[in-house]
């Protein structure tokens, strides 16, 4: 199974997200872009890639001690930059980012202690909107430097399942399924 943990955004953040992609769409070449679509926003906690189906309880376990160990927290979704030489469009990150950094190290080492190979990368919290071609972003960047969401209180981790799209149709989407939820705290 392909694997990553995540932070999702409740539902009142991604109407916010709905409206200024639907400005980022008005834009010259919008429709050249892959947009990831309201189903596959996350913010990316660890990416753990192809995991063995007997390794995926004790990360789970592992997941789940981490989330008890952890409080909630307050995020915002607010401005936007890019990767890959402007191939990625993403939204960021904005209120407790300290405490999301800490969230994604633990978990990383809850993967490392199941066994669970990780590539080592800087963790840039963020959530991607849209993929192209390069040198595609500067407009849309210009534009989500200006959103500023509301907040949330992120109360749990998730495990989700990644599967790449297959059929080779143009816009196909990978599709995510949750594996499990662990609520934050004592109480999660």
């Amino acid at each position: 199974m392909r694997l990553f943990a995540a932070v999702l955004p409740p539902d009142h953040v991604c109407a916010e997200l709905d409206a200024v992609v639907g400005e980022l769409n008005t834009l010259p070449d919008a429709e050249s872009l892959r947009w990831t679509g309201r189903e596959g926003w996350h913010i990316t906690l660890a990416f753990y890639g192809d995991v063995a189906d007997d390794a995926v309880p004790a990360l789970s376990a592992g997941l789940a001690r981490v989330a008890h160990r952890t409080e909630p927290f307050a995020l915002a979704v607010r401005g936007g930059g890019e990767f890959g030489q402007g191939r990625v469009v993403w939204a960021g990150v904005s209120g407790d980012v300290a405490a999301l950094r800490s969230l994604a190290g633990r978990v990383e080492d809850a993967g490392r202690e199941a066994g669970v190979e990780l590539e080592p990368r800087r963790y840039q919290p963020h959530l991607t909107l849209a993929r192209g071609r390069e040198g595609v972003a500067g407009e849309y960047v210009a534009v989500l430097d200006r959103f500023a969401g509301q907040g949330w209180g992120v109360g749990e981790v998730v495990l989700m399942c990644s599967e790449l799209p297959r059929s080779g149709v143009a816009g196909e989407r990978p599709r995510y399924e949750v594996v499990g939820r662990w609520g934050l705290g004592a109480g999660g």
